[in-house]
């Protein structure tokens, strides 16, 4: 028997906000993390985050509902728990904690993307840049923001770093450049899984000293260099692998042909560019999140987009490299590898 239209997805999909911004207040609430020492009731939770009585139970029971959080128990004196999946990646005192990326979603990009539909008309970003501030130059201005971002970038790429070290062949390679290497999480994850590897992290000055902190963490200072320098402005080290992991898609056009050409130059014969995105299908149908990112870029920049792998080939056929090909990674992110 055939059903008519239904209502759900549309619903599920037009009040996402919903669920979105009570997963995003549980994370500025550090609620998961509170849980990470043990199960409590409802009262010790309210007692320990300063909540109110009268939404209490509405708010955990939701999180209950959607997966979130686990509970042993009805009523009152039930506790709450955290999922396998929150503990693992929403307690700041484990290791694998990806909630940077949702406390950047909750401190600027849930506002601005109340501004989508005029982006969408105008063309222009509705981020800081909107003002007429320089996104990244507002961003870097701060170190304390400044390594907020750096923290959410690696902790929504650390997957997709690990799959890389372990699906691309680097042990033919003796230097490694990731440029706009941020905190150093792509350098640090190379040198720790391939002891042969020297690598160079290469981002803005105001980003070194972060770096070198994170990397000094992780044992591997001594094979990883950081250099501070702009990436449009100066040459690139040279390597035998130059990766870009979410660099591309902050650009326009004419300046991803750009940083592919500068990476093309640096590169030692034989050298391969990889860049770690969320790379879009050539058919433009299945990568949801792809697409969502690239109307991230139009909310965040003013010429950014994310792009398909047969876009990436021809920049970088045109660049002079001699071929190039994708390799799926973690979720909806992709290498995309260029042979020169």
């Amino acid at each position: 028997m055939e059903h008519g239209p239904s209502p759900e997805h549309v619903l599920q999909i037009g009040m996402g906000f919903f669920a979105s911004k009570t997963l995003l207040s549980a994370v500025e609430l550090e609620l998961f993390t509170v849980l990470g020492s043990q199960p409590m009731t409802g009262p010790e939770i309210g007692d320990r985050l300063g909540l109110h009585p009268r939404s209490l139970f509405d708010f955990l029971d939701a999180l209950v509902a959607l997966g979130l959080l686990a509970r042993d128990g009805d009523g009152p004196a039930a506790k709450y728990a955290n999922t396998a999946d929150t503990a693992f990646f929403l307690d700041k005192n484990v290791p694998s904690y990806l909630g940077g990326m949702l406390e950047m979603a909750n401190t600027r990009l849930y506002g601005y993307w109340g501004g989508l539909t005029d982006a969408l008309k105008t063309g222009e970003p509705q981020s800081e840049a909107k003002t007429g501030g320089d996104f990244f130059g507002t961003l870097y201005a701060d170190e304390e923001r400044l390594e907020q971002f750096l923290r959410a970038m690696q902790g929504i790429q650390m997957g997709s770093f690990m799959a890389l070290v372990e699906q691309v062949d680097l042990s033919t390679s003796t230097t490694l450049c990731d440029v706009g290497g941020a905190n150093g999480a792509l350098s640090g994850v190379a040198a720790r899984r391939h002891p042969h590897l020297q690598c160079t992290s290469f981002d803005l000055p105001p980003v070194v000293p972060i770096a070198q902190r994170h990397l000094q963490a992780l044992g591997v200072a001594d094979r990883v260099s950081v250099v501070g320098g702009d990436f449009f402005a100066d040459d690139l080290p040279s390597a035998d692998v130059i990766t870009m992991g979410n660099i591309l898609h902050d650009w326009d056009e004419d300046q991803k042909k750009l940083l592919i050409r500068k990476a093309h130059r640096a590169l030692n014969d034989g050298g391969r560019f990889i860049a770690i995105e969320n790379v879009i299908d050539d058919a433009r149908r299945e990568n949801v999140f792809g697409l969502l990112m690239s109307l991230n870029m139009l909310i965040e920049v003013p010429g950014g987009f994310d792009y398909t792998g047969a876009q990436f080939d021809s920049w970088c056929r045109h660049a002079g490299f001699t071929k190039t090909e994708i390799i799926p990674l973690a979720g909806p992110t992709s290498a995309a590898v260029a042979y020169k």
